[in-house]
């Protein structure tokens, strides 16, 4: 259920009963967890970045940019540097707003696997909902790689079944061939209409993304891929309040450290293992110099 400033919320005709808005508060209404808000601009907010992360996803999908491996990766070198890891690090030159949309602009320049084009997928979404100045001020130092994000996006995992449009879920493949290691797994995006996308499979059914990614594993294998039970998520209320900040609005900020695993296709949550250890490592040395 939503509730608005402690109060149960009612859908009353601020959004068309056939809108993605609609498909996103019914499902919230329905989830067995309680969506709480401070305000209408908090809501509408979320709501708006989910359906912006909706649109970012089918507009990939329609884009030229086939999946690649780390190794493989490619970008456009007016606004990025490609780097030996295979991530794209913006130009000094360049604006972080017109390199996104060059992504997208410019598809056939670029090859990347399925955890960086959530990160894309989340930029270019943040970008469609706030002001592209204000965007430029918070993500000046961009750098994708895997699932590495600016800190401002408080990108996060939840346990849970019950997945929103505009969610991002994680179809594993647990027998995945290992001469193919990149099928180990699907990084998608929940579409409102019950479908995902996932770059390098494209938009499916759950059935369907399961199959292609049956068709990976080892030979001789009878273990399914399956649906894992969490959602990683945008920290939505944080960046609503970011929005609504003045143009010329500077604040200095902890970058997350960069891990280059060189691994394709991982969760959210396995790179932020990675991070916690290369922490407790440096927790280590602090602690015992």
């Amino acid at each position: 259920m939503i509730q608005l400033a402690g109060m149960q919320f009612k859908q009353s005709g601020n959004w068309p009963s056939d809108s993605i808005e609609s498909v996103i508060i019914q499902r919230m209404q329905e989830a067995p967890i309680v969506y709480s808000y401070q305000s209408m601009y908090e809501l509408s907010f979320e709501l708006k970045l989910r359906k912006n992360i909706i649109e970012s996803s089918r507009s990939m999908n329609q884009g030229a940019s086939p999946f690649a491996n780390l190794a493989n990766s490619r970008c456009n070198p007016q606004y990025w540097q490609l780097t030996e890891a295979g991530g794209f690090r913006l130009r000094d030159d360049a604006e972080p707003s017109d390199a996104i949309r060059d992504i997208y602009k410019n598809s056939a320049l670029y090859a990347f696997e399925c955890a960086t084009a959530i990160i894309i997928i989340y930029y270019h979404a943040v970008l469609g909902s706030i002001d592209e100045h204000l965007f430029n001020q918070l993500f000046r130092n961009l750098y994708l790689y895997s699932w590495h994000s600016d800190s401002d996006l408080g990108i996060h995992d939840i346990k849970t079944s019950h997945f929103l449009p505009g969610d991002v879920v994680y179809f594993n493949n647990p027998d995945f061939n290992r001469e193919t290691p990149w099928w180990q797994g699907e990084n998608a995006v929940v579409l409102e209409d019950g479908t995902y996308f996932g770059h390098g499979i494209g938009i499916e059914k759950a059935e369907q993304m399961i199959q292609a990614l049956n068709k990976t594993r080892m030979p001789g294998s009878n273990q399914s891929a399956y649906l894992e039970i969490f959602a990683t998520r945008l920290s939505f209320k944080h960046l609503a309040k970011y929005s609504m900040l003045p143009r010329g609005y500077l604040k200095h900020k902890m970058q997350h450290i960069i891990f280059h695993h060189n691994e394709s296709s991982i969760t959210y949550n396995r790179y932020l293992n990675y991070l916690n250890m290369i922490y407790n490592q440096i927790n280590d040395i602090n602690l015992y110099p």
